[in-house]
Order: C-alpha cells, then sequence, then structure tokens
C-alpha cells in the first residue's frame, strides 16, 4: 500500500513549484532545498530559526540577543514608538509597549490519533465534532498544567492531521530603538505594495522577565556581511492566512467578476475624495485617512487582480487541479464521485456570479465609506459596539451620495430605488438621510431614536439584503468551506509530509534566494536597492521627505550599501517582522512588505516576478553606526 503512495506522488508531481511553501518547522522539505541549492538543512538549523523566531502583536519578529533584545517592524511596534524615533541607551531607559505580546514556539507534538480516536468511525458530524473539540480542550489543559507554557492544538489540513504547540509567551516588551517615522515608511502609502523601496521599516525591542532583561540563549546572530544576490535564505514568521485550496472556478470569478466590481467602487471613492481633499486644507486633512484607507485596498485588489490575469499562473495552476482530480479519481478510496467537488464548486460560482454585483452594494460590503450607514446597520442588526469617533458631514454626504447613486443602478428588481430615494437624486437623498439622522453625535449612539434618517435608509435596505445573505451563505460560503476541506483532505492523503498547509497565523518557514527579476514592462529590477538610490528619489515634500538628520549625515554613509532587497520567499499578511537568514543561521534581514506582484500569492505562488521585500541588514548596521550612534545596540548585537 505504500509502494502504490510513492508511485501515485511520482505520478502526479509534487504539489509546489521553485521555492513555494509556507512550511511547518516539523515538516520541512530538506530534500528539496539539498536539490536545488546543494544546502542540507539540519534539524538543529531548523529548532535554531524556531526557538529563535517569534509571533508578535500581529506580525513576527526574533530575538538578536542573549538579553531579549527582539528585532522586528516598525509598523508591529508603532503603537509605543515616537514619530521622532527614539533609543534607550541604558535598559533603565526602555519604555514598556502596552498590550504588545510575542510567543515562541517551543516545541511540537503530533496528537492526530488522540484527537481522532475521541470520535468513534460511524459517529454523526455533530457528534463527531463535539467530541473532538472536547478532546481538544482536554488534551491543551493537560499540557498547559505540566508545562506552565500556553499549549494549542492545530488543526492541519482540514482535520487530516492535528499538532499540539506549546508556546511560551512574553507579556513585558519594552522599546529600545525605532527610526524616525519618515524613513521607516518612506514613500507612504505610494510605496506600499512596491519595489524598488527604500525603507528603515524596523524596531528593536526588549523582551522583560521578573523585572529584568530576559533570558534568550536561543537567539539569531547578526551577519557582519549581509546578502548579496543569488543568496539562499530561510525566512521564520506567522503568516496569517492564504487560500491556496481555491479552485480554478473560484478564481476565475475572482478574477472575471469580483475583483473587477470591487475595484471599480473603491476607485469611484477615492475619485471623490480627492475631488474633496482639493478644496481646501481641512478637507485634505479630513480625507486623508479614507484616502490611506482606499488606495491600499485598491493596490490589494489590484495587485490580485493581476496576479489572477497572469495566464502562467493561472495555467499552473489549472494543470495541477487536473492532475490532482485525476489521482482522486483513480484511488480506490475517494473514487469518481470524490472528484465530483470540483464539478460542484464550478456549478455554484456559475449560478451565483450574477448575484454577486447586488451582494456588494446590499450586503457586503455595503455603503463603503459611510460611517453613519455603518452605524445604522449595526443598529437594525443588533450588533455592536458602535464606533465612537467624529463624523464630517460633507464627507459623509459624499460618500452616501455615491452609494445611493450604486443602489439606484441596481434597479427596482434588486433595490428597493423608489422607496429609498423617491422624486429625489442620490445626491438630495444623501443630504436628507444624514441631515436627519443624530448619529453623528457620540451621546446619541447609545439611545438611538427610531426615526433617526440613517436608521431608517438602513431598515429600507434590510430585506433585500437579509435575502442576499442567506443566497451566498446556501449558494457559496457552505460549499466553499466544506470543498476546501475536502481538497485539504485529498491532497493530504497524496501528499503527505511532501505538501503544506494553508497558512493561519501560527510559525510557518520558507525558503528562496536573493532575486532581481524584470517586471511587466521587462525592465531589470535589480535584487538590491543602495542609500544612494534613496537620496536620488528623497524630495522636499512627504510622503518622500527625509528626517534632517538623514539630510545632515549623508556624506556619512556608503551609498552604494544595500538597503531594501527582493526575494523569492513565500510570504503573505502577517510575515511582517520575520527575520531572513543565511545558511549560517545569521540575520541577513527582515520581511516588511511584498511587491504588487506578490499579492496573488493568496490564491497561488509564483516566483516570475513576486517578491518578498527585506530590509538589509549590513543597511541596518551601517545607519545605526553613522547616523543613529547606538554603540550599545550594536555592541548588544555582537558587532
Amino acid at each position: 500500500m505504500r509502494f502504490r503512495g510513492i508511485l501515485l506522488v511520482c505520478a502526479l508531481g509534487l504539489p509546489v513549484t521553485a521555492d513555494e511553501g509556507m512550511w511547518l518547522f516539523n515538516q520541512f522539505p530538506k530534500d528539496q532545498v539539498k536539490q536545488k541549492y546543494s544546502f542540507e538543512v539540519s534539524d538543529a538549523f531548523l529548532e535554531k530559526l524556531r526557538l529563535g523566531s517569534m509571533r508578535i502583536g500581529a506580525g513576527s519578529g526574533s530575538f538578536v540577543s542573549p538579553n531579549g533584545m527582539v528585532f522586528t517592524s516598525h509598523r508591529i511596534a508603532s503603537g509605543c514608538i515616537a514619530k521622532d524615533g527614539f533609543y534607550a541607551a541604558t535598559t533603565q531607559e526602555e519604555p514598556k509597549c502596552a498590550g504588545l505580546e510575542a510567543t515562541v514556539l517551543l516545541a511540537m507534538e503530533d496528537v492526530t490519533r488522540q484527537v481522532k480516536d475521541a470520535a468513534k468511525e460511524g459517529a454523526k458530524a455533530a457528534e463527531a465534532l463535539q467530541k473532538r473539540t472536547a478532546a481538544i480542550a482536554q488534551i491543551e489543559k493537560i499540557c498547559a498544567g505540566k508545562t506552565g507554557n500556553q499549549c494549542a492544538v492545530v488543526k492541519l489540513s482540514s482535520g487530516e492531521r492535528y499538532d499540539l504547540y506549546q508556546y511560551k509567551k512574553y507579556s513585558d516588551l519594552r522599546l529600545v530603538f525605532a527610526p524616525e517615522s519618515a524613513i521607516a515608511s518612506f514613500g507612504g502609502d505610494a510605496g506600499n505594495f512596491t519595489y524598488p523601496r527604500y525603507a528603515l521599516d524596523i524596531a528593536f525591542l526588549r523582551a522583560w522577565e521578573n523585572g529584568k532583561p530576559a533570558d534568550t540563549p536561543h537567539y539569531l546572530k547578526w551577519s557582519a556581511e549581509g546578502v548579496k544576490d543569488t543568496d539562499l535564505i530561510f525566512v521564520a514568521g506567522s503568516p496569517g492566512s492564504t487560500s491556496r485550496l481555491a479552485t480554478g472556478a473560484q478564481l476565475a470569478f475572482y478574477r472575471d467578476t469580483a475583483l473587477p466590481l470591487n475595484l471599480g467602487r473603491v476607485q469611484a471613492r477615492i475619485e471623490i475624495l480627492r475631488a474633496f481633499a482639493a478644496k481646501s486644507a481641512e478637507n485634505q486633512r479630513l480625507a486623508q485617512p479614507m484616502l490611506s484607507t482606499f488606495g491600499n485596498a485598491y493596490k490589494s485588489e489590484a495587485g490580485k487582480l493581476i496576479g489572477l490575469k497572469d495566464d502562467r499562473l493561472m495555467a499552473r495552476k489549472l494543470n495541477f487541479e487536473r492532475r490532482l482530480r485525476n489521482s482522486v479519481e483513480r484511488d480506490p478510496k475517494l473514487g469518481t464521485a470524490a472528484g465530483k467537488v470540483w464539478d460542484e464548486v464550478a456549478a455554484a460560482y456559475k449560478t451565483w456570479a450574477p448575484f454577486e454585483k447586488p451582494y456588494e452594494v446590499l450586503e457586503r460590503p455595503a455603503a463603503l465609506g459611510s460611517s453613519l450607514f455603518a452605524m445604522a446597520r449595526q443598529i437594525v442588526r443588533q450588533e455592536g459596539p458602535l464606533a465612537s469617533g467624529a463624523i464630517d458631514e460633507s464627507l459623509e454626504i459624499a460618500m452616501l451620495a455615491q452609494y445611493l447613486e450604486e443602489v439606484k443602478a441596481l434597479g427596482e428588481k434588486e433595490a428597493p430605488v423608489k422607496a429609498v430615494l423617491g422624486s429625489r437624486t442620490p445626491q438630495q437623498a444623501a443630504e436628507e438621510f444624514v441631515h436627519s439622522s443624530k448619529l453623528q453625535d457620540p451621546a446619541a449612539r447609545r439611545r438611538p431614536a427610531e426615526d433617526d434618517g440613517m436608521i431608517r435608509l438602513a431598515r429600507l435596505l434590510e430585506d433585500p439584503a437579509r435575502k442576499l445573505r442567506k443566497k451566498h451563505e446556501e449558494t457559496i460560503e457552505s460549499l466553499e468551506a466544506s470543498s476546501a476541506e475536502r481538497i485539504a483532505q485529498y491532497r493530504f492523503k497524496v501528499f503527505g509530509a511532501n505538501d503544506y498547509p494553508d497558512a493561519t497565523s501560527t510559525p510557518r518557514v520558507a525558503f528562496g534566494a536573493v532575486k532581481a527579476y524584470r517586471d511587466k514592462t521587462e525592465a531589470p529590477v535589480p535584487f538590491a536597492t543602495t542609500f544612494g538610490g534613496l537620496y536620488h528619489l528623497a524630495g522636499n515634500r512627504e510622503p518622500y521627505q527625509l528626517p534632517s538628520r538623514w539630510v545632515e549625515g549623508k556624506a556619512r554613509l556608503d551609498l552604494v550599501m544595500p538597503f531594501n532587497f527582493a526575494s523569492t520567499c513565500d510570504i503573505t499578511d502577517g510575515s511582517s517582522g520575520s527575520p531572513a537568514v543565511n545558511t549560517q543561521g545569521e540575520i541577513v534581514g527582515m520581511v516588511f512588505d511584498g511587491n504588487i506582484e506578490n499579492l496573488a500569492a493568496t490564491y497561488a505562488y509564483s516566483d516570475d516576478q513576486a517578491r518578498a521585500v527585506h530590509v538589509a541588514s549590513q543597511g541596518i548596521v551601517e545607519v545605526l553606526r553613522k547616523l543613529y550612534q547606538t554603540p550599545g545596540l550594536l555592541h548588544e548585537l555582537g558587532l
């Protein structure tokens, strides 16, 4: 039976390509790395990387000294960083980062049999789920009682495997060093998801225990040399989530229907906000937060669409899907009936496609940009708590008028247009709904009036929205969950340890090469940017205005020194702050972003143009030594 399984894997081919994979530490493809890069990854190397890295806040980080020094992203630590930066020359000067915690994965244990044995074969689905949930809770309780660690059973491959993870938590984190916000986020919103980049998006913290710096012997040493082109590197972090079990039919739906619709709606609001902001400095101040939000959303969705329109990526996805389905249908324990999951998904999305536009407009996300409508809907649906911030009436009217234009465009068949607008234009209706609402007053939100204008609008739209929500749940959501679960189980049965599960904000390790590429125009993009490139791009206006110390210190820097660099490492949301190490296990950089081509990695990996973007270790040392003059920090890093 085992021989047959090997033949099946060989016939199908490995499920991953090139440097693909956010791998479990106890399921790393050592042979794949050895074959491609002639480097043998040892268990000791992986253990060092696991114990030296961490999940911190909504991202990742690493220990870089034996005294609790933590290396992470500026954005992860932004809640305790002043705009002008900070450096604590002594431990006594290190301020606490309230609410920020870090966890390190200490141990992993396969508990699949314990969980599965809790539910007898033949038990009903609901009963089996209840028993497995109880078994998981018991395993976690016993583990925590014995070890004192934070214990969590992680469900992998849709329940084909369960691992028990033991974490050590650090709740007392203090700020050691952070650069000015202007250089940490150089390029601002316009720079997000782009490459080449020029950002010092870093921070150094310290973990404390029992009133003193934590003892952290399993730290990652700092590389004195840094990276160069084609180097093999490894990235350890806690990537947030991926959807790589999505079928070809799902990806085609996102590409042809959902993403273009959402992009059009976001673009319309960006244009309104830009026109609003152009009227005065105060309008610019009011509109900027929403412009940033919508701008980043637009680039994120556009990046995914660009990826899904790449014929090479879709061809690889569909080719692998076809081969997997053939293998499933040839398996006597699965058979033709199991392979029908792909047909079911395709049929469901074909049925749903005409409803996507009214669903987006009426149900989710509905009135993009309107805070008052969001609160009114929460009140109607008895959800909470409500937002507490101030609302600008003119900006609210502009956003709501655009939304009512979208409702009007649906027509009476899909939406209660006559009841909402009457004889008014969307602009006139928006003004009346906003002016007749008291929800702008935070005090009124606690006891909203039944005749409130915005609540009346939310009630008018609730019935068609509820019907679309129900249809979406029945047509898409339940099937999407069950199909992903079945496909994950099929992949596990076929590939076992040769595959990696979707990212779930749990610790993973990736590998790849420091690598240049050619963009969509075939123009060459270098593997690394330099300080010289930064100064060439800098100007006198934000977001390209450098802090004064950078302007004054230009002559002291090596202008050809690598600053940021790109690699083929497989990353996604949550990877920000992840350490990048060389084959000696030394820090050579840190992930802080990906380029726009990398955004499609949510669905499928490609190393043609997609890149992880890192801050280079040698560039960090250059500025710590010559601009920030942090001898204590450099000494602690072994430099």
